[in-house]
């Protein structure tokens, strides 16, 4: 599956700096953290989640 984001200039920074001292593409280390995320334990899961989704909730009822 191909998946696109949208990150703000501070985090695609951020992003782009960790995979440089990580010696990795930054594809790579997005991909090795949505890994991560999905592996970790259904709770944290589930917080991240309904956190992300309460952030964004006025965006996502706007674009329905």
């Amino acid at each position: 599956m191909k998946l696109s984001i949208d990150l703000n200039d501070s985090q695609a920074d951020l992003l782009r700096q960790t995979a440089e001292k990580l010696g990795v593409p930054v594809e790579d280390l997005a991909r090795a953290a949505v890994s991560d995320l999905l592996v970790a334990e259904d709770g944290e899961f589930s917080e991240a989640a309904s956190r992300v989704l309460e952030k964004n909730r006025e965006l996502y009822e706007r674009l329905s």
